[in-house]
């Protein structure tokens, strides 16, 4: 069977639910989600429910081939009120927030540190789920930490035109790194949980959890398997821009419970991991923690080069550049078991510099503009460089011979614009030094006064 040149699927989450929800049963059976986490079940799928999950929308589309090595874009950019594939599992979790304030009576809180996408499409997906009717604005908040210097990229909307809304569903900021961005949310979590419980009636629920992300995912590897099905005797790699990796380990769960399936193939993919260089813990981790080659500053340029490696960047403006502060995990305790699953399935890595996605930037434009996917004319407009990250990484891979496979699936996990989204404001955002900063923050949230 040869699949479809552009096939488009409206509501993903929908189509697959049972599957999604063998998914989670998988989570809850095998995985590490604490006795906070609310149950993994799904409300039941009802109109309503359909109309909420309606923004799950996935599409694909074959990019040609590239030195021999097919090309598939994966489209999980579709939602157009965040443009990222955080849409699907914040679904998922404000989903299963559904059934349990129906089921409990509780009014929950959802607290996440984000980079900022996270934060968009939880606070997306909880005013969706408000105005579906599905809950009201106090069964259901969501508090969000992220680091200043990427509170930009935070979508505004009406949970924060709303003054109600707004109070109820915090954005806070802080200055230090995402590692403290992290542990201040955590900690801040787990000080509240009991006063809020007791004063409010409001239970805390930390999303940050690899599972709340997994089951999710699988909507790829779903989606995949109808659409985009593997012919006999090819092989395939996954290609990302990752971070922490939470969306392939997502699609590895999803490959697994297909092949469990009678009479279900098992062509298990490799995967490409694309980094920068602000970050490239995962890439090194998998080449067995590999420092980055020493770079000189070429006499005439003025790019700082190399050519001892070719996972790195050939050419920089800077060494420890950052191209976009979504990537902003160092150190990622996802890191070992995604080098494993590279090790056991097959893959690899790549480092990509902003140099080498703007000399790239107008084939890039060009190929993704074959899935209906737009890019601005002008590179500097962009907000969200994640899929032009992914394209340049996989391009360069298959050109430098990193990648040992007969077609590639780029997913597509953000792309936005300035004309895209309009920041939230100023007057919308919380500072935090502290945890105690933090937890006043979230008391308030909660409707509790003193603290």
């Amino acid at each position: 069977m040869v699949p479809r040149r552009r096939a488009v699927l409206d509501n993903a989450i929908a189509r697959y639910c049972d599957r999604i929800q063998s998914a989670l049963d998988h989570v809850r059976e095998h995985g590490t989600a604490g006795d906070g986490t609310p149950e993994q079940r799904l409300p039941q799928l009802d109109d309503p429910v359909r109309e909420f999950l309606s923004a799950s929308g996935l599409a694909s589309a074959a990019l040609g081939t590239h030195h021999g090595v097919r090309l598939v874009l994966l489209d999980l950019m579709r939602n157009p009120a965040t443009r990222t594939t955080k849409t699907f599992a914040s679904l998922v979790i404000v989903a299963r927030a559904v059934r349990h304030i129906r089921e409990t009576g509780e009014q929950l809180m959802l607290v996440t540190p984000s980079s900022a996408n996270k934060a968009t499409a939880l606070r997306d997906a909880v005013l969706r789920a408000v105005d579906a009717g599905l809950v009201t604005r106090d069964q259901l908040r969501i508090a969000c930490v992220v680091p200043r210097e990427s509170a930009g990229k935070v979508w505004h909307s009406r949970l924060a035109a709303d003054p109600g809304l707004r109070e109820r569903n915090p954005v806070v900021v802080h200055d230090g790194s995402g590692a403290a961005v992290k542990a201040l949310a955590q900690e801040a979590a787990e000080t509240c949980a009991a006063e809020l419980a007791r004063a409010a009636g409001v239970r805390i629920w930390h999303t940050l959890d690899l599972d709340n992300y997994r089951a999710a995912d699988t909507v790829r590897a779903f989606y995949e398997a109808e659409f985009l099905p593997l012919p006999e005797g090819r092989i395939r790699w996954h290609s990302h821009a990752v971070s922490s990796a939470f969306g392939l380990f997502g699609h590895h769960l999803g490959t697994r419970l297909l092949a469990a399936e009678p009479g279900a193939r098992d062509d298990p993919p490799g995967y490409l991991l694309v980094q920068h260089l602000r970050t490239p813990d995962m890439v090194q981790d998998l080449y067995a923690g590999a420092a980055s080659p020493p770079y000189r500053r070429h006499p005439v340029s003025g790019l700082y080069v190399q050519n001892a490696n070719p996972v790195f960047p050939a050419a920089a403006f800077d060494p420890r550049e950052s191209i976009d502060p979504t990537f902003y995990t160092e150190r990622p305790a996802t890191a070992p078991r995604m080098s494993a699953l590279i090790r056991e399935q097959g893959g690899s890595g790549i480092v990509v510099s902003l140099h080498e996605c703007l000399g790239r930037y107008a084939q890039v434009r060009a190929l993704v503009a074959q899935a209906d996917v737009q890019l601005p004319a002008d590179p500097r407009k962009l907000r969200e460089w994640s899929l032009v990250m992914v394209v340049t990484g996989t391009l360069l891979a298959v050109e430098r011979g990193l990648v040992r496979a007969d077609e590639v699936v780029l997913h597509g996990s953000g792309s936005y614009d300035a004309d895209d989204y309009t920041p939230l404001p100023a007057d919308a955002l919380r500072p935090a030094a502290q945890s105690a900063d933090l937890a006043e923050v979230l008391h308030k949230a909660a409707g509790v006064r003193d603290t």
